[in-house]
């Protein structure tokens, strides 16, 4: 990693900088917060170490700085303090730190911090890998904008709500909110397979382009099956896996491309094909104008038990407020009202 030291003491710099080198690692050094300010918007920096008392810009005023940027990979954030009261550590942890490091510091547990630092940013690519990977898709097709956004974000919503009602007993991992949120992004990378003649014709499908349109859901879920018979135990290819294959699929079990009914369908791929429809709906297409946020609610409510889960639905009807704030502050265009044409597209 490169590691921006940050400390008005050359003697502490010089300290830190052997400890960090001889964990293989290279230290960048800034006598202030200023400074480091600078570094950080001209290098990839990937980790910060800063004192947590120094003259104009304390550690804690830099970590505030670092994380108001908001801009760019995560940085990871340690300060370097002899401050142990519990109100200090959790006023270092408000203003953006992620770790603290107790001075004077023993080498080794340095060492093992910035391990935990590298797990984190590792995870952090991670993220930011799969989302490339699902934007993929979506660069073939300019009219989707930020959909992949929108997804996520419309996914994870229902997935915490589903979670925090115990009366469903769905026994959701704590984390299964998140892991949607990763993967949800990935529901139609299959679509590099659709060619432009279908993929990006401007006006309605005929039947045999629709029969190659619906496609993509098994060549999505068949090209993450790959990835998943290399990494068996890695629960995020599980679900995206199953998120690309079934989230056509209807709970009537009329949808594609299995024809799967009911709980035989993954949750995770029931969560995203209503999240999925409401997009559609109250986004522009190629072959359609935007529908407004009511329409789309009426037409996901009449869908219960239908085309979706009812329990997804009451997921979504208990957060329809978020919906229509999300697909506003991700819109590509306004909502207006327009025919139900789309519905054979989309849904059928």
């Amino acid at each position: 990693m490169r590691i921006l030291g940050v400390d008005d003491d050359d003697i502490a710099l010089d300290i830190l900088e052997a400890a960090v080198a001889a964990d293989g690692h290279e230290m960048v050094r800034a006598a202030n917060g200023l400074a480091a300010l600078n570094i950080l918007a001209h290098e990839r920096i990937q980790l910060v170490i800063s004192d947590w008392m120094m003259p104009g810009m304390s550690g804690i005023d830099l970590a505030h700085k670092v994380r108001d940027a908001n801009a760019g990979p995560y940085t990871y954030f340690i300060l370097l303090t002899s401050r142990t009261d519990k109100a200090d550590l959790l006023k270092g942890l408000d203003a953006g730190a992620d770790d603290f490091i107790i001075k004077p510091f023993d080498p080794m547990e340095l060492r093992l911090r910035l391990r935990v630092g590298q797990r984190v940013l590792a995870l952090e690519t991670h993220r930011l890998t799969i989302f490339a990977l699902a934007q993929l898709a979506d660069t073939r097709d300019n009219e989707t904008g930020n959909h992949l956004v929108r997804i996520r974000e419309y996914s994870h919503l229902l997935a915490q709500q589903l979670a925090d009602s115990p009366e469903l007993n769905l026994n959701l991992s704590g984390d299964y909110p998140e892991l949607i949120y990763l993967t949800s992004p990935l529901h139609d990378i299959g679509k590099v397979g659709i060619p432009d003649c279908v993929l990006l014709k401007p006006g309605r499908l005929d039947d045999s382009e629709f029969a190659v349109m619906k496609t993509h859901a098994y060549l999505g879920g068949q090209t993450l099956l790959v990835a998943l018979e290399h990494f068996p135990d890695a629960a995020y290819l599980q679900m995206a896996r199953d998120i690309a294959m079934y989230h056509h699929e209807r709970y009537d079990g009329k949808g594609y491309p299995m024809g799967l009914a009911g709980e035989n369908i993954p949750l995770c791929a029931r969560i995203v094909g209503v999240a999925d429809v409401y997009d559609a709906l109250v986004s522009r297409r190629v072959y359609k104008q935007a529908f407004s946020h009511e329409i789309a609610r009426s037409l996901i409510v009449e869908g219960r038990g239908t085309q979706f889960d009812p329990k997804v639905v009451d997921a979504f009807m208990a957060n329809e407020k978020d919906f229509e704030s999300i697909a506003v502050q991700y819109s590509d265009a306004p909502a207006v009202d327009h025919s139900s044409e789309f519905m054979e597209r989309k849904c059928a």
